[in-house]
């Protein structure tokens, strides 16, 4: 009886060594799975740090000095053109108008007083009483007169001007920036009062590379065509979320920044909830879309020195080595290939740590790899059954 058991296990055994032993599919020395290249459509987006201003953002400076005596607004309020934003101590300048307005009164008695005069010298001069001369120096007098009335007119204009100037209003309607100065200051030209912000509509700029642009300019028949044609952008703000109104871009720059390379676009977004603030940043995001793109995974590349290889199995079954290229922009599982496979090509898309330039292969279809893989694990789980039994029958 325990001889039988002997033979058993014996036999057990050689059955476990014939099947392999190791549990994994016999693909043979060179065989490999191969994929062909084709095209498909593909959508990426790319994105570029972005800052955002209010369509109109306007510095308030006084065009006078003087203590601030008056402020109207607050921070954040919304102002109409025209409004009154602060007011400038005013009492010289309303002295300076009572003055000049006090000339004006007495250059235009003069005007009357010299008008009637001249227009007596007129009437003696027809009756033969006075010559010439009188009544050329009367017109003189007369035209004198006039000529210094609008002379005071024009100081009485200044003065005025120059009261306006106490107050400070707002150039554009918009919305109050910050409030630097508090009443009591001493302020002049020189200070900024305050911004007006028009947050109605948002220009938000960013950057694309000197190569980005040739490339847009050339495919589009130039910078204008590559603007007209630019695609809706999206803005990402600060929080990461997608501000909800797509942007147009309206116009780049015509010169390169020569310290970065790049050029500046300006894209125009819609502000109705007032959600974006002016001197805001955000992130553009740029779609972009091919209809014949060649995709392939990232797990059949082989990376060396930031340079990117597949192999590719040519009409003899023979695996070559071959750089390509790839867009920058990537979804983390796959990558668009720009340059180094062309549809119809075919390449390995397991096993490629095993192969070498040169290395002639036997092509399986990725299904048969699989299928083979599942057969080995099959395999496996006899094996580890079997020789589960031989453990416990040598037990006995």
């Amino acid at each position: 009886m325990k001889k039988n058991k002997i033979l058993m296990v014996a036999a057990i055994a050689a059955a476990l060594t014939s099947c392999g032993g190791g549990g994994m599919p016999n693909f043979g020395d060179n065989e490999y799975p191969v994929e062909t290249v084709s095209t498909q459509s593909t959508s990426l987006e790319t994105s570029y740090p972005a800052t955002i201003n209010g369509i109109q953002d306007v510095e308030i400076r006084p065009k006078t000095s003087g203590f601030l005596t008056k402020i109207y607004v607050k921070e954040g309020q919304s102002v109409e053109a025209g409004q009154v934003l602060f007011e400038i101590d005013n009492q010289t300048q309303q002295m300076q108008v009572r003055q000049a307005q006090a000339t004006v009164n007495t250059a235009q008695s003069a005007v009357n007083t010299a008008k009637l005069t001249y227009e007596n010298s007129k009437q003696l001069h027809e009756k033969k009483v006075i010559g010439d001369y009188e009544l050329q120096t009367a017109e003189n007098a007369y035209a004198s007169a006039q000529a210094q009335h609008a002379q005071a007119l024009a100081a009485l204009a200044s003065a005025k001007e120059s009261l306006t100037y106490c107050y400070v209003k707002s150039p554009a309607k918009g919305v109050v920036g910050t409030l630097p100065f508090k009443k009591g200051a001493l302020v002049s030209s020189s200070n900024v009062l305050t911004h007006v912000a028009d947050i109605s509509q948002m220009e938000v700029y960013f950057s694309v590379t000197e190569k980005d642009m040739l490339t847009l300019s050339k495919g589009e028949g130039g910078l204008t065509g590559a603007v007209a044609a630019f695609p809706k952008v999206k803005l990402q703000l600060a929080d990461g979320t997608i501000y909800d109104y797509e942007g147009e871009v309206i116009a780049a720059s015509g010169v390169i920044d020569k310290q970065t390379g790049s050029v500046q676009l300006k894209a125009h977004f819609p502000n109705p909830d007032k959600l974006l603030k002016s001197g805001g940043s955000g992130t553009i995001i740029v779609p972009r879309s091919s209809e014949a793109a060649i995709v392939i995974p990232q797990n059949v590349v082989v990376e060396v020195q930031n340079k990117k290889f597949v192999y590719v199995v040519d009409d003899k079954g023979i695996a070559h080595y071959t750089e390509i290229t790839v867009d920058p922009q990537t979804d983390g599982l796959n990558y668009i290939v720009t340059s180094g496979l062309n549809e119809g090509d075919k390449y390995v898309t397991n096993g490629i740590t095993s192969l070498h330039d040169g290395d002639t292969i036997k092509a399986i279809t990725p299904e048969r790899y699989e299928e083979k893989i599942k057969e080995a694990t099959e395999l496996g789980k006899k094996q580890a059954s079997a020789a589960g039994f031989v453990e416990a029958m040598k037990g006995k």
